[in-house]
């Protein structure tokens, strides 16, 4: 028969659950706020010049060129390299958090600067410049190559179909076509090329690594490429005649801060050492070492700058590549940093927002609803939302992953808040405790197991989520699978998801061991 508690028995129990629950938030604060948390932060150091760069290969070296030839001149200087597309690029200049970053003139015609600047595809120099000047920003020289969009195929697949033009492609509504996210998108993209051409495919966005792939693999038919890729030659691929002319001219320059002249004397000369100097086939070389012989980029454009602009100054350009451990340790204390601050702050509002929302009426449930509408909000959207107000780096990835941390604490506080049942409810207001000691030594250490269940949760969708992070430039794992997408090296993508999964299983571990220490052995049962 069940031993039923006497009166003493049930105030010890209640004890207990009191010393339980202060048990439980100490140490998930002690947890949430260890070592990683108190990490350097590596991605800001206001006294270098930092030089950024687009996620595909070319932009990479061009972005490691600028850093690299201001290190030479005696500045401190680093590279943020694959910080997404044009416009992630383009307001992080305009906010300060890097100081130049290679662009192309067709891109800032047709997808930066607004219409209302009057610019053509005809337009000069001189009216870029012009625009620029009038948003902060100024613009070197063209480096010497002109890297236009274009349309590209397999040649036997090609001559197969007797396909030679982007007209031609009319005649084949059925091929497999695969186009860049931000060539779907783009003003200069599919949009109006569909228009000019007349075109019937319905195309997928893929990013621009992953097209190669499936255009290899036969996946897909037809993808857009840049004219200085490394593919083209390495995977025999035909570039379809533009015989309506749509494609403008994407000359290659810098873009740099219009105070970066006074503020660092020489930094701009640095990068005009580099106007005029890269032809197309020299670039066309440089994107072949990195992708397709795997040289890492920053070796890559070292040994061009030794080679050629520094060769005979006495200065020389460092690539500064770490060993793997290195590189390891690094991504590991960014990561952290990502997961342990955003998961802290979702746990200090989530559970006081769970219990409003248990307490609330009606009023909790449409707090409910509006947790619940933030996290509708796809992962990497909620990433760029947060770049224009806080700019790049960990601030605004921290922000968006502890607003999507949100939703599991909040619903599953309120679940375990709400699943009480009656008879235990009414015991603890016999007892006459208030209704905040009711919370706080009846309800919350009863809730405590759903808590750090959405606590769980939270951190497995935090740890997957922080690598996006990368993006923006707040480093960790994403770092080197972006790299390894780029490069299609299956080595570095493991690089970054094996610790990825080695972390959440260790902090799953972790806060089951806790989730032991601080309930009672009743309440575990």
């Amino acid at each position: 028969m069940r031993h039923k508690p006497r009166p003493g028995e049930r105030t010890r129990a209640n004890n207990r659950a009191s010393k339980a629950s202060g048990r439980t938030t100490i140490f998930l604060l002690l947890l949430l706020l260890a070592a990683p948390a108190q990490a350097q932060d590596t991605t800001r150091t206001t006294e270098a010049l930092t030089s950024g760069s687009k996620k595909f290969t070319e932009n990479v070296i061009l972005g490691a060129m600028a850093a690299q030839l201001w290190e030479a001149r005696g500045f401190r200087a680093r590279h943020r390299a694959q910080l997404g597309g044009s416009r992630f690029l383009w307001e992080a200049l305009r906010g300060g958090d890097i100081d130049a970053y290679p662009e192309y003139t067709g891109t800032l015609v047709q997808e930066i600067l607004p219409e209302s600047a009057g610019l053509d595809s005809s337009s000069t120099s001189e009216n870029l410049r012009r625009e620029l000047r009038e948003r902060g920003v100024r613009m070197t020289r063209p480096l010497g190559f002109n890297n236009t969009y274009a349309l590209g195929m397999k040649k036997a697949r090609a001559a197969k179909l007797g396909i030679e033009t982007i007209s031609d492609l009319r005649d084949h509504p059925n091929l497999k076509v695969a186009f860049t996210n931000e060539f779907m998108d783009r003003g200069d993209g599919w949009p109006a090329l569909r228009k000019a051409y007349d075109l019937p495919h319905v195309p997928r966005g893929v990013d621009h690594d992953i097209a190669y792939r499936g255009l290899r693999s036969g996946a897909v038919d037809v993808i857009d490429l840049y004219s200085t890729d490394a593919e083209i030659e390495a995977y025999d691929l035909r570039v379809l005649d533009d015989d309506r002319d749509f494609f403008t001219r994407y000359e290659a320059v810098y873009l740099y801060r219009a105070g970066l002249a006074e503020r660092a004397p020489g930094a701009v000369q640095a990068l005009r050492q580099l106007e005029g100097r890269i032809d197309a086939e020299t670039m066309t070389r440089l994107n072949k070492r990195s992708k397709i012989d795997g040289v890492d980029a920053e070796k890559g454009a070292a040994r061009f700058l030794n080679e050629t602009i520094l060769a005979g100054t006495g200065q020389a350009a460092r690539a500064d590549v770490a060993g793997f451990w290195t590189r390891l340790g690094q991504r590991s204390r960014e990561h952290g940093v990502l997961v342990g601050l955003s998961l802290t702050l979702a746990v200090l509002l989530a559970v006081p927002l769970g219990v409003a929302a248990a307490k609330g009426g009606a009023a909790g449930q449409s707090l409910l609803l509006l947790v619940g509408l933030t996290y509708t909000v796809p992962s990497l959207a909620l990433l760029a939302l947060m770049v224009p107000p806080l700019g790049l780096g960990r601030v605004p990835a921290v922000t968006a992953l502890f607003l999507y941390s949100l939703l599991p604490i909040v619903w599953n506080t309120y679940t375990g808040l709400r699943d009480i049942d009656g008879p235990t409810r009414a015991s603890a207001e016999a007892l006459g405790l208030s209704p905040w000691a009711k919370l706080r030594r009846v309800e919350l250490p009863l809730a405590a197991r759903s808590v750090l269940a959405g606590v769980k949760i939270a951190a497995v969708i935090n740890v997957g989520t922080a690598t996006l992070g990368a993006l923006i430039g707040a480093g960790g794992y994403g770092q080197p699978i972006l790299t390894g997408i780029r490069r299609a090296d299956l080595r570095l993508i493991l690089e970054g998801t094996i610790p990825a999964a080695v972390l959440t299983v260790l902090l799953l571990a972790l806060l089951e061991g806790i989730e032991r220490f601080v309930l009672p052995e009743g309440l575990r049962r």
